[in-house]
């Protein structure tokens, strides 16, 4: 049936006429039969299949179980599962591994969290402490400054005495030929602070001006000048001074016209005063008119002197004026070696016997002499020497009597014989020049004798004087027996003997102490005059005028260039060069000890050195001494044990050496239109220690491009514009140099910070000396040298010929500053070891380099030695070489080196 009816409805219902109702109860059994269907399987069998998966399990029999899980070996031997397996087992094991570090990050963050708390309570801590520190800072600064306005108290300056007329309580000495400074000076018209300002008188103003000398007289004009010290404003003025000889014989007035002139003079208030009567001489004849003249409380300064006359400590002897407006020719004064000369000694001269002298004149003084003359030693002079000469055992000359008409003289003085040119001829062949003092003992010093010794040391004849009652010019300044021998004649027949056993070394460094004083005080009218006015300043101890500095004119420059640092430059291993100074400069103090010198200063000299600095016209800041200045560091291990600063490892590299606690130095930089180089040089310089500033010697007329932009090294740059292209330029006395010490350097020199350090420590403790690293091909050096005053001498005291000669050759201004500073200190250079190369690579090419560079050196070396008379330059048998450049000094370790 079933059948029946499925065939039925798949025919449509045909077989029974297609009865509708027919197919619609078949589609209605079709969709119940498949309802059901899809009920049984979708309920039924999802709970049948479940129930039977929870109860299959629970068999005993391990082994009938179908869908229960299988053991690792069991479901890894299926082949498909087994890369899956292995991912699973590394999976787990990372998982592990990450989960162990996890565990130890969790573990260290909890300990840095700690850490960290510490950390902040330890800043918050430390910030208490910093506080503290700075008040107890802030009031030991505070109590420092209190005990230093306690012993150093600021002073107000003194009240100026400018007295309008003539004070009766000023002292009366007995005669004025007792005067001195305490009873003949009103040192109230001259305080410490007033600068020392003198007015001179216009000698034309007054009748015996017609009667002068002319070239006397214009040289003392052109100096009266140029001088510091002279001021227009006679109210203020310390010293007056009247100009009154050389007079010329036919013109020349009577005494009691001059000194009625002079009494006349419009500041000489009754009695001269703090006046100084200045009577110059030319010739060797020149007269002393001014014995019979009452000079009342004037000084007077002249070249002829009876024992009656003369003051000690009041007039002042001085030099013959010989060049009065001329320069000395340098290079025709002989040179200073060979030591020894044709003749050991001589002598021309010829004695005038006169009755006339100006002893038997009418006196205007209130005592006569007294006493018969003292023994004349003449004749026995006179035998004495023409027995040596006669001997043959020394070649000498002594002349007696003069071939040509002896020239004019004082009564008993030896009159000089011949030409100037004559004379001067015989010296130069002659070791020793003989000085024989007039036979009247109460002649002190005589014109004739003067130019006797100007002459002598002039040409290089060591003089030696007859008479020891003799006062030689400046005597009270200068120390003679340095430079001569003075011999009391009794001694005359001993004089052979004793010259010829002096040493090679005594008499060069005689002749060159000589030399010297030649130069300084006797050479030129400026020389003179300068000289005569530092001896009245030193004795009322009044500090000198500062030296002449050159102003710096600025070129204005862009700076703001971030300076880098090379490597190679300030690659300094584990030394410790020193802070980087954060503070503004500290310029080197100035002025220490102007207003404590003392008369004893005046006799410190040396062999062949300057001998009193504060008597040349300008001193620097105070007149510091070369042998008072003392650039080394404890890092070089020549500091004795125990001395100085230093220590142990650290501490010892650390340490400036010196004993200046705080000091820094100027780097002066020469350059020419090189201003890549220039940049790349001063970069070097960024961070530096101990730098105060850095003047850029600007020498091209050409400026600066306006778009160059100069770096920033943490000191200012101070650029330098010059008037002309010269390397003397190096070497001039900008005012902007503050510091002691200065390093001269090219812009094409490469030195690293350690070698530059080290040459600053060495200075520290030779600080009158150049220190230098060897050059370009061992040529020329790089000068650390000090004190302002060097540049001063090298500009406007050393002879201009050399100078000249630096302009000429574009080349040894190096040598010059050489030396300049050995011929003042008789001590060689110093030089110290250079770690790195010294030459600058790929900088374009320098004057150096050129083929003439070295003979133009070797031109300039001989011209110089002809200008100073002999070789300044001194052999040195070391070298100075830090040992922190090799060893390493541990921190821990204490090191002590010595130089045995």
């Amino acid at each position: 049936e079933l059948m029946t009816g499925y065939t039925m409805l798949r025919n449509g219902g045909v077989g029974n006429g297609g009865q509708p109702w027919v197919l619609r109860w078949s589609s209605r059994i079709r969709l119940t039969w498949l309802s059901f269907t899809l009920f049984i399987i979708l309920v039924f069998f999802p709970l049948i299949a479940h129930y039977y998966l929870t109860t299959i399990d629970d068999a005993d029999d391990a082994g009938k179980r179908i869908f229960g899980p299988r053991t690792g070996n069991e479901l890894c031997e299926v082949k498909h599962v087994q890369d899956l397996c292995r991912i699973r087992e590394s999976v787990s094991e990372e998982l592990l591994q990450l989960e162990a570090k996890r565990q130890e990050l969790n573990s260290e963050i909890a300990k840095l969290n700690l850490k960290i708390e510490a950390c902040k309570k330890s800043i918050e801590n430390a910030k208490q402490d910093l506080l503290q520190l700075k008040n107890v800072i802030s009031q030991t600064e505070h109590s420092y400054k209190e005990l230093m306005a306690q012993n150093q108290p600021k002073l107000s300056l003194p009240i100026r005495l400018l007295p309008d007329k003539d004070e009766a309580t000023f002292p009366l000495p007995k005669s004025h030929r007792s005067c001195r400074l305490h009873n003949c000076f009103d040192y109230s018209r001259c305080p410490l602070t007033s600068g020392f300002p003198v007015y001179v008188y216009n000698s034309d103003d007054y009748a015996f001006g017609s009667s002068l000398d002319p070239l006397i007289k214009q040289a003392f004009e052109a100096t009266v000048r140029t001088n510091v010290y002279v001021t227009e404003n006679a109210n203020i003025a310390c010293v007056y001074i009247i100009l009154v000889g050389e007079m010329q014989e036919p013109v020349m007035p009577k005494p009691t016209e001059l000194e009625q002139q002079l009494h006349s003079l419009p500041y000489w208030r009754t009695d001269g005063h703090n006046h100084l009567i200045i009577n110059l001489s030319r010739k060797s004849e020149t007269q002393n008119f001014i014995y019979n003249i009452s000079t009342g409380r004037a000084m007077i300064a002249q070249s002829t002197f009876y024992d009656v006359q003369y003051r000690p400590g009041f007039d002042i002897v001085v030099s013959p004026l010989v060049h009065a407006m001329s320069e000395p020719n340098f290079l025709e004064i002989p040179p200073q070696v060979p030591v020894k000369r044709k003749y050991l000694f001589s002598f021309q001269g010829e004695k005038i016997e006169s009755l006339r002298s100006s002893l038997q004149e009418v006196r205007s003084f209130e005592e006569e002499i007294e006493g018969n003359a003292p023994a004349d030693y003449d004749d026995r002079i006179i035998t004495t020497l023409k027995a040596v000469q006669d001997s043959k055992l020394d070649f000498v000359l002594v002349e007696f009597t003069c071939k040509n008409q002896p020239k004019a003289s004082l009564p008993t003085e030896w009159a000089l014989c011949g030409e100037r040119d004559d004379r001067l001829e015989l010296l130069k062949l002659s070791t020793f020049a003989l000085i024989i003092t007039p036979g009247d003992t109460r002649l002190v010093i005589s014109a004739g004798c003067a130019m006797r010794l100007f002459e002598a040391l002039e040409v290089g004849a060591i003089p030696v004087v007859l008479g020891e009652q003799v006062q030689l010019p400046y005597n009270d300044v200068i120390r003679w027996n340095e430079a001569a021998l003075i011999i009391p004649k009794p001694r005359i027949t001993e004089v052979h003997f004793l010259l010829r056993s002096i040493s090679d070394n005594d008499l060069l460094a005689m002749r060159r102490q000589g030399r010297f004083l030649w130069e300084t005080y006797f050479s030129t009218s400026d020389n003179v005059f300068s000289t005569v006015l530092a001896i009245i300043r030193t004795r009322i101890q009044i500090p000198a005028a500062p030296i002449r500095e050159e102003a710096a004119v600025e070129i204005p420059h862009r700076s703001g260039k971030a300076a880098g640092t090379d490597p190679n430059m300030a690659d300094n291993g584990d030394l410790d060069l020193g802070p980087v100074e954060t503070e503004p400069p500290y310029a080197s103090p100035k002025y220490l000890r102007n207003f404590t010198l003392t008369a004893m200063d005046i006799y410190r000299n040396w062999n062949s050195a300057p001998g009193p600095f504060h008597l040349f016209p300008y001193t620097p800041f105070d007149p510091v001494l070369p042998s008072e200045a003392k650039f080394l560091g404890s890092g070089t291990g020549f500091r004795p044990i125990g001395g100085g600063a230093g220590g142990s490892g650290k501490e010892f590299q650390a340490a400036l050496g010196g004993n200046v606690p705080r000091e820094q130095f100027t780097v002066v930089m020469l350059t020419y239109e090189r201003e890549e180089v220039l940049m790349n040089s001063l970069e070097r310089l960024n961070g530096l220690p101990y730098l105060n500033k850095v003047v850029v010697v600007w020498n091209s007329p050409k400026l600066p491009s306006e778009d160059l932009l100069w770096p920033d090294i943490g000191v200012p740059i101070m650029v330098v514009r010059t008037e002309k292209n010269s390397l003397n330029n190096r070497f001039l006395p900008w005012d902007e140099i503050e510091t002691e010490a200065i390093l001269s350097i090219d812009d094409d020199a490469h030195l690293r910070h350690d070698e530059i350090m080290f040459g600053f420590r060495v200075w520290r403790e030779a600080r009158d000396r150049i220190v230098g690293f060897p050059g370009r091909y061992h040529a020329s050096a790089v000068p650390l040298r000090a004190l302002q005053y060097y540049a001063y001498l090298y500009s406007y005291v050393m002879p201009q010929a050399i100078r000249d000669m630096v302009d000429e050759y574009i080349n040894c201004e190096d040598i010059a500053m050489n030396f300049l500073v050995s011929h003042l200190t008789r001590k060689p250079p110093i030089k110290v070891t250079s770690r790195w190369t010294f030459r600058c690579p790929g900088c374009p090419q320098a004057l150096s380099h050129d083929d003439s560079h070295f003979h133009e050196r070797h031109k300039c070396i001989n011209f110089f030695v002809k200008v100073y008379g002999y070789m300044p330059l001194l052999y040195t048998q070391f070298r100075v070489d830090s040992v922190l450049f090799k060893t390493r000094l541990p921190h821990d370790k204490t090191k002590c080196f010595k130089f045995i």
